[in-house]
Order: structure tokens, then C-alpha cells, then sequence
């Protein structure tokens, strides 16, 4: 299986930066990073993913946040490590191809081929301001552009052939200009010649990642998503996630095996399932009510729910539809099916989404968040996990010393790093060039 870690502030309980197991180093500071990408490494984890913000939220009062931006911070750690993949998030919606196209070229030659795009189309309120738009961009016209940016950037990748560099000093030919091509792309959002200005990368172009779960989401992972990040509550809606992307993927020409699923896991670990569910317990007393609510808002696109009772059991009613939301879309419609079925209270919904915001979250023994990593892969619910600590670095480092090691002796999980790049890892092909 893959395992992919999923860095996020000190923790993704929103409260980890308050417990004592909680880190004190800040968010600015490259040696945390580096720590925590050793950390991984030596666990043998398949890559470290970096998320992305484009705007400050209403939640900030009580999360630790203001961390480094993801493209500069995954070119640091390229040279502070020798085998994990490093993923950086960059936005479709507010990002230029030809920009993009670079940065994420260079990245790839840095680390010698170990680099993957997540591709976002920016749902966060806010964001639209920051980029001089007066409202943010409509669900579906977001996805639009992605799919022309996407035909963009892989254009530009493909845009050198492998071996146009000669690098003849005999000859005084460093280039044969017949090997590299202007793209010429004129569509309903991009105009952009080309050639890209960076030689084709090691990996012909970085593996590309992607987290939407909507309908819109899912078409666009069919067709471009080499792995997908996504939040599923439970085995049966994992389940179905991964039978319905698999037979999408299929039907838009690729093979089941060109993309990988990882949930999300965020796991509680302790010596026993008792003192996990202590330390769940003790996470979930320190947030603040305030801070829930905000989170809870911005996933329905500004809706107020500060009137509810914080101990009446929900209903979906009390909820917008998830399907008109144009913010986060799929996560939306995974928290009103959380609410249709087990009917929690106001409070026990924000404890659970402030543990990792509607990812799966599982509080036990090393064995038992084994069992049930080993049940979902066995099973037909994921090809692998994004891991999400509860709290960084420490139950980060708990998976690694107790968890990796029984998933290795299961035979479920590698004991060394086999090739050299991301695409190593994933089991993916290089990419052919369809221009050379």
C-alpha cells in the first residue's frame, strides 16, 4: 500500500498545538519541516504533501496557523532529504499555466524526479479578494478552467523532447531547436505560445495529485489524477468512492491501476484503545466552540449556524444543500450524510471535524489502527492512506515506531525504497511525450 503524509500545522486536531504532546516550534521555522520529512522518510512513506490556503480564515483566533508557502518550503526540503516524494499544493484558479509549468519543471530537476502537483481550484472564501476578483468563480467555472489549465501545463511539460539538449561543445550545438515546440494553445481561458523555457523533467512531468470528491471533481480525476486525496467517513462510503473513481477512470480510457486512492486517517495512537480514547477525549475538551463554527461556515460557503443549540441532535435540515454550495462541494455533502446518519449534536459534529475536518479519524492500539488500515486496503476501500497526525511531530512518530512496523510484518507496506522517483513509489509509468 501507499502511505503519504499529510503535513498541517502543528497537528490536525485543531487543538494539538494546545496539548502537551503538541510542538512548540513555529510554523516558519524549516528545521520543523525537515524533522518531520526525516521522520516520514525513515518510516519509508511514499511522499509528504504540503495543503494550501490562499486566504485567512475565521478560525485563526484558535489554530496554530501561518506556515510556509508550499512551493519555496518543498524546494527546501528537496535538498534536506533523499527518497520521499514531496507534494505542493498550487491553485488552477489563481495561478498562471506558464507560471506554474516552471516552477513545477524545476522543482522536479531539483529533486531528482521526486516531486507531485495537488491540484486545487481554490474553494476558500476570501481568496478572490487577495487576486483582485470581486466574487469568487462558480463551482462548475472553476472546474472548467482546471480542465483547460491542465491541457496547458502537460502541453508545456511535453513541449521539450527528451533529448533536445545536445550539449555538443565540438559541434557548438546545445540545442536542437527541431525538438522543441511552441504549443500554440488558444482556448476559452488560456492563451499561451510556448514553448516552456525548462527542459522536460525526470519524471516527464511531476505526478500529479488531486482532492476534489465531487461530481466535477471526480470527472476531472478520471481524466488527469495519477493519485486522489479524499475524505470518506466509513468502509462502506470508502468503498464506493473507490469502485465508482475506478470505474470512471476506466471509462475515460486509463487503466484502474493509473490512479491511486488514499483516504484520509487521522489516528490517535496509544499504548491501548483506552488511553487513545483518553487522548481523543482530551484533544476534543481544548477546542474552542467559536473556532468550530467558523470551519463549519466556510464549508457551506458563509451559511450561519451559530443559532443552533450546541446539544440538540442535528438534522440535515439545519443544513444548505450541499450540492449548491460552491466552496467546498464534496466535503459538504460528506458532513450532511454524517448528519443524516448518526444525527449528532452540534458538538459532537465540530469535536469530530475538528479532529481532521471530515476525514476518518480512529482512536486506538497501534494494533488496532493496523487492523483497520489492513481492513480498508484488503477490501476494496483505498490503495493506500493520507496519513493526518492528530498532533506533529509526536503521533507522527508513534505511526512510524509502531504502526509501519506492523503493517511491514503483514506484508502490507514496503521495508526499502525501491527507484528513485515519486512515480517509483506510486507504481506509475513515465509519462510518454505524444509531440516526440
Amino acid at each position: 500500500m501507499h502511505l503519504n503524509l499529510f503535513v498541517h500545522g502543528r497537528g490536525h486536531h485543531e487543538a494539538s498545538w494546545r496539548h502537551p504532546l503538541g510542538t512548540r516550534q513555529r510554523l516558519t521555522d524549516l528545521d520543523y519541516y525537515k524533522h518531520l520529512a526525516s521522520v516520514a522518510e525513515k518510516g519509508l512513506l511514499d511522499s509528504l504533501f504540503l495543503a494550501d490556503a490562499l486566504s485567512m480564515d475565521g478560525s485563526i483566533r484558535h489554530v496554530a496557523t501561518g506556515g510556509l508557502e508550499p512551493i519555496t518550503l518543498v524546494a527546501a526540503l528537496a535538498g534536506a532529504t533523499s527518497n520521499i516524494g514531496l507534494v505542493a499544493t498550487a491553485s488552477t484558479t489563481y495561478t498562471e499555466p506558464f507560471n506554474l509549468a516552471r516552477q513545477f519543471a524545476s522543482l522536479d530537476h531539483i529533486s531528482n524526479g521526486r516531486i507531485g502537483w495537488n491540484i486545487v481550484t481554490s474553494w476558500t472564501q476570501g481568496a478572490e479578494a487577495n487576486f483582485g476578483f470581486e466574487q469568487q468563480p462558480p463551482h462548475a467555472e472553476r472546474y472548467a478552467r482546471a480542465f483547460e489549465f491542465l491541457e496547458v501545463v502537460t502541453g508545456l511539460w511535453n513541449s521539450w523532447s527528451d533529448n533536445a539538449i545536445v550539449d555538443d561543445p565540438a559541434s557548438g550545438l546545445f540545442l536542437e531547436p527541431s525538438l522543441i515546440r511552441a504549443i500554440d494553445h488558444q482556448g476559452a481561458h488560456f492563451r499561451v505560445k510556448g514553448p516552456l523555457n525548462v527542459p522536460r523533467s525526470p519524471q516527464g512531468y511531476p505526478v500529479l495529485f488531486q482532492a476534489g470528491s465531487s461530481a466535477g471533481g471526480q470527472r476531472f480525476a478520471a481524466r488527469y489524477a495519477e493519485a486522489v486525496f479524499t475524505a470518506q467517513p466509513d468502509l462502506a462510503s470508502a468503498q464506493a468512492f473507490y469502485r465508482s473513481l475506478k470505474e470512471q477512470t476506466v471509462a475515460a480510457g486509463r487503466r484502474k491501476e493509473d490512479i491511486a486512492i488514499l483516504p484520509g486517517i487521522s489516528p490517535v495512537i496509544a499504548a491501548s484503545d483506552r488511553e487513545a480514547d483518553a487522548l481523543w477525549r482530551e484533544l476534543n475538551e481544548l477546542t474552542a466552540v467559536e473556532t468550530g463554527l467558523a470551519r463549519l461556515s466556510n464549508r457551506f460557503g458563509g451559511h450561519d449556524f451559530s443559532h443552533l443549540p450546541l446539544d440538540r441532535p442535528l438534522s440535515v435540515d439545519d443544513f444548505p444543500d450541499p450540492h449548491g454550495v460552491q466552496a467546498a462541494q464534496s466535503r459538504a455533502v460528506v458532513i450532511t450524510d454524517l448528519v443524516r446518519q448518526q444525527r449528532p449534536t452540534l458538538r459532537e459534529l465540530l469535536h469530530r471535524l475538528a479532529g481532521a475536518r471530515g476525514h476518518f479519524t480512529l482512536a486506538g492500539s497501534p494494533e488496532r489502527i493496523a487492523d483497520t488500515i489492513q481492513t480498508w486496503f484488503e477490501e476494496g476501500a483505498a490503495d493506500g492512506f493520507n496519513l493526518m497526525p492528530p498532533i506533529l511531530p509526536a503521533l507522527l512518530e508513534t505511526f512510524v515506531e509502531e504502526v509501519v512496523p506492523l503493517l511491514q510484518k503483514r506484508g502490507l507496506f514496503r521495508t526499502h525504497y525501491e527507484g528513485t522517483t515519486l512515480r517509483d513509489r506510486y507504481g506509475l509509468k513515465r509519462p510518454s511525450n505524444p509531440y516526440f
